[in-house]
């Protein structure tokens, strides 16, 4: 290899690991033969560095080995304590850096990395350490977990680089390392496999010539920006001396990454940063927060403990809070057997939630993933023994993000001050002495109850929301969390259900990106009686109202109490369904489905159909027109995405009731259809529509499901023969990874192979048709709904088996519409060169040249200046209602506008909040016809352009004083005095 020009090889340490050699009984001697390994390829390296003077560098490779902690061969502490051996043995030999290869276990990869920590540590070297995993044929590494979550575990981990190898050749890697260049933020790197293999007459084989492998490692460096390729099974010296020819001074492309910063399961990595919705974090696996999940774990019966957590996952959760702290119990032994479970069986990242370090240590050893640790806080301090201090080495350990509370020495933070204060404190310490990223954290402010009825409480809610507001406004980036259900503490079920879903969506107006909450208990806001809507927010921010006497007139906290007097949770669902059985069928229909209404679902499609409409009417013209509703509330941040499910859910067995009842065409044969959600994206509901319709109009369509890479939609493709390709998406991203996939389809040959429809709730009919249509050499089509998708199954069908575009009635590519410009410019004849603007005023002296700034002005100088209209109605969200019952704007503003801004003046006068600054200057200016010049002013104490002295000199040196420093044209009238505003300075 170093004969063909490699600049590094591995060592021959592969298997020297604890489960390899203890198969053979010598796995007290790993350090022995690693350091064998690496002395060896030290040596040739080094023999060759003497012939030319060329460096070269030697990777000490350490292998995956036989037993996989995730599924309990093993456990991480004992992979991380012999991998420690293995490293030290690549370090006394001479390894210039680690090559952790052929992953397939996250946990075991993360006992890999920890364990060169730790020989790193020992020897008091540091190297280079890259990772490799190994992506199988299925998409995914042999535990499940995709390419993001595996990015999103190992590089907070503080890994110098990351690829793959092994198991898949170039092609099928293509897919993964595009994400990984578009979303790594350090180096990436790739050693495939010389194709897969194939079985010939003499045995198996690998495929790839050593020119193809050259051509692909040239499109991963100059699209990908790729910072090394290599090769791994059936690549040979004459593989890689292709490819050190082919790219021998090739530089890679420069990679302007975007990080998709947040937290992964063993399969799947979640962003905190939810589209248009609030990240949930499941709070029922929580022995002190659930009466039945703290019942099933005293008694021991962990399969119902599970089992909420998958309740959890049904009802929208994107997290999975665990806390199994409780008095006169082993926290250790319940979190293991709990965590080693969930871990497997849960899909969902895990908050490890508890406050002894052991436990959080011992539920973190059981993670491939990246988990949350719940909490760090001040509560003892920061020092080396505090729990702080315990907590954060296990935190850089594991790479986890964390939840951190406002709480010190002096107790839990109630007012606002006091938790932006301890956040400040939490969040910088965080960054500057333990380096984690700001979106690394999550503040959790702390709620309080509100409903105590004791005074000291009333502001709780306000203080909380106006924390978050300032602390996300200070820490761009940073997350932000609250207990949502504490704020109703005390209050029946009924009204809690409301007062936590009101504050919620105060809360999240305010920058609240994640919640602990049960999901299954919030309401839709839109769903919320306007009464029952105003007295809980009255509730939140203490509108309190007086006479003149200072009497108590309305309290909102009796006013809550005698609402829901005897009202529970059943009165409230029987008195929605009276309502929505009092609407004609049809809108009620409609109303089930943004209600994610289930009961009765059947009987109502049943008399619809009875009274005349068919199934196809009843779809088009009601169960869709819901889910357009449910698409612009999900869109406009009122409905949040369990919410969203909910309604897919009843829709999904609506279609399924009305199936049967479709019309069926006779036609067979008319063309195959693969359809697939893409990756990263769990909703089907149009998609399953699309397989409906197209199906019952004679054309088979092979549904692959959800989630599915661009590698398993050709691969589905080929096998089916398809003519035609749908994908489909509901988040943004989704609209990405479609980009992505066009793209990859055309690096692969395959653009005109199959055209393409794409549809879903974030794409535009201009960004399919214009904007990825412009890129894309193939056929590609939007759909908006199902109707339309088989409108253009014929002509793309007939596409797809030879026909001409043009003569197949294809619609044609619709492009973006711009308003055009309806102002006609007619020059004058005579434009004269200069107005009569006098030209003889005296030009005042400046007391100075340059900029000064100017502090100290009272907030009474400047508050008047605000857009109180815009603050109102923009910011705060202050609309006025529909209907008869609905508030006009001014009633808004003298019941919540002008109270809340009068609150917030008052607080920054008394807090000293704002540091408010003027900044102003003067400057030497020539005009010449429409042009402005600003002239260098230099340091001029001489007063050289007229002025006694400079106090903010412009950085240009004595020579430059008076030359031109910047030009600006202005535009002049074209009628009446002809004026530019550089008629009012003097000529040059």
């Amino acid at each position: 290899y170093f004969d063909v020009g490699v600049d590094c090889v591995e060592t021959n340490t592969f298997g020297a690991n604890w489960s390899n050699l203890s198969d053979y009984d010598i796995d007290d001697r790993i350090e022995e033969l690693a350091k064998a390994g690496a002395e060896i390829a030290r040596e040739s390296a080094e023999k060759y560095e003497k012939k030319d003077g060329r460096m070269r560098w030697t990777l000490g490779s350490m292998g995956p080995g036989t037993k996989l902690p995730s599924l309990g061969h093993t456990t991480y502490d004992h992979l991380k304590k012999t991998f420690a051996l293995q490293a030290k043995g690549l370090i006394l030999g001479g390894a210039d850096a680690f090559m952790v290869e052929t992953s397939q276990d996250l946990l075991q990869t993360k006992a890999a990395i920890n364990g060169c920590r730790v020989a790193m540590v020992e020897t008091d070297t540091r190297l280079p350490l890259f990772v490799e995993v190994t992506v199988e044929t299925t998409g995914t590494m042999l535990m499940g977990s995709e390419i993001n979550a595996a990015l999103t575990a190992l590089e907070p981990l503080g890994i110098d680089m990351i690829g793959l190898n092994c198991a898949t050749g170039p092609q099928e890697m293509s897919e993964h390392l595009r994400q990984l260049s578009q979303h790594a933020e350090i180096p990436v790197m790739v050693m495939p496999n010389a194709g897969l293999p194939v079985l010939t007459a003499t045995g198996a084989s690998y495929p790839l010539s050593p020119e193809d492998l050259a051509t692909a490692h040239e499109q991963f460096v100059k699209e990908f920006g790729l910072s090394l390729v290599g090769g791994c099974c059936g690549t040979t010296p004459e593989h890689l001396g292709a490819v050190v020819k082919r790219l021998g001074g090739t530089a890679p492309k420069l990679r302007t990454p975007s990080p998709e910063h947040g937290v992964a399961s063993l399969y799947q990595h979640v962003s905190l940063s939810q589209d248009n919705a609030y990240l949930a974090i499941g709070e029922r696996t929580n022995a002190n927060g659930s009466k039945a999940f703290r019942e099933a774990l005293l008694e021991g019966r962990i399969d119902d403990c599970v089992d909420i957590a998958k309740q959890q996952v049904r009802d929208g959760a994107h997290l999975l809070d665990v806390c199994v702290d409780y008095v006169g119990r082993d926290g250790v032994a319940d979190v293991t057997e709990l965590v080693s479970r969930l871990a497997q069986a849960s899909t969902l990242p895990l908050v490890i939630d508890s406050t002894e370090p052991a436990v959080i240590k011992a539920g973190m050893e059981l993670i491939g993933g990246r988990p949350v640790v719940n909490s760090v806080n001040f509560e003892d301090g920061d020092g080396e023994t505090s729990r702080f201090g315990t907590i954060m080495p296990l935190v850089k350990e594991h790479g986890a993000a964390v939840i951190a509370l406002t709480i010190d020495e002096e107790g839990q933070a109630r007012t606002t001050k006091d938790k932006v204060r301890i956040a400040s404190r939490l969040v910088d310490t965080l960054v500057e002495q333990w380096g984690l990223r700001v979106d690394d954290i999550i503040v959790d402010a702390l709620t309080f109850p509100i409903a105590t009825g004791q005074e000291e409480t009333r502001r709780d809610a306000i203080e909380t929301i106006a924390a978050i507001a300032e602390i996300t406004a200070k820490y761009p980036g940073i997350h932000t969390t609250l207990g949502v259900s504490n704020v109703s503490f005390g209050l029946n079920p009924a009204s809690r259900a409301v007062l936590n879903s009101v504050f919620l969506h105060e809360a999240s107006e305010a920058g609240l990106d994640t919640a602990i909450i049960d999901a299954a208990k919030i309401m839709p806001l839109a769903s919320i009686p306007e009464e029952q809507k105003k007295v809980a927010l009255d509730l939140i921010w203490d509108k309190r109202e007086y006479d003149d006497e200072g009497n108590l007139t309305y309290d909102p906290l009796a006013r809550m109490l005698e609402i829901f007097d005897g009202v529970d949770s059943t009165k409230l669902k029987d008195q929605r369904q009276a309502e929505l059985a009092a609407l004609p069928v049809t809108e009620r229909l409609e109303r089930r489905i943004i209600d994610g209404e289930p009961k009765g679902l059947e009987a109502d499609l049943d008399l619809a159909r009875s009274e005349g409409s068919t199934a196809l009417e009843i779809i088009n013209n009601h169960l869709l027109a819901g889910m357009q509703v449910v698409g612009a509330r999900f869109a406009s941040g009122e409905m949040q995405l369990p919410f969203v499910l909910q309604s897919a859910e009843v829709m999904k067995s609506a279609v399924a009731l009305l199936e049967p009842h479709m019309e069926k065409t006779t036609e067979a044969g008319k063309g195959t259809m693969v359809l697939a959600t893409v990756r990263g994206d769990v909703h089907d509901i149009g998609k399953n529509l699309v397989d409906i319709i197209v199906t019952n109009n004679g054309y088979d369509v092979v549904n692959i499901g959800i989630k599915k890479t661009i590698n398993e939609i050709i691969q589905a493709a080929e096998e089916h023969h398809a003519d035609v390709i749908g994908m489909s998406g509901l988040l943004v991203k989704s609209t990405v990874v479609m980009k992505e996939n066009l793209e990859e389809l055309t690096n692969r040959g395959l653009a005109s192979r199959w055209p393409i429809i794409l549809g879903g709730a974030a794409l535009t009919r201009a960004f399919v048709e214009e904007d990825l249509a412009g890129a894309f050499p193939g056929v590609v089509r939007y759909a908006k709904d199902a109707f339309e998708g088989l409108d253009l199954m014929e002509p793309l069908v007939a596409i797809s088996r030879g026909a001409n575009p043009d003569d197949v009635g294809l619609p044609p590519l619709k492009k973006r519409i711009y308003p055009k410009s309806q102002l006609q410019v007619t020059e004058p004849e005579n434009m004269p060169a200069r107005s009569d603007v006098a030209l003889d005023n005296p030009i005042p002296t400046p007391p100075f040249w340059g900029t000064r700034i100017v502090k100290g002005f009272a907030l009474s100088d400047y508050a008047a200046f605000l857009d109180e209209r815009a603050t109102f109605m923009g910011q705060w969200g202050l609309k006025p209602g529909r209907g008869e019952n609905g508030a006009t704007y001014e009633e808004l503003v003298a019941t919540e506008g002008k109270p809340r801004l009068r609150y917030w003046l008052d607080r920054l006068l008394s807090e000293k909040a704002m540091d408010p600054a003027v900044v102003y200057g003067y400057f030497p200016v020539i005009s010449d016809g429409d042009s402005i010049t600003i002239l260098h002013h230099g340091n001029d104490p001489e007063g050289i352009l007229g002025a006694p002295g400079i106090l903010a000199p412009d950085g240009g040196s004595e020579g430059k004083i008076g030359s031109p420093r910047l030009s600006f044209d202005f535009p002049r009238q074209k009628r009446d005095r002809h004026l530019c505003l550089a008629d009012f300075v003097k000529g040059s």
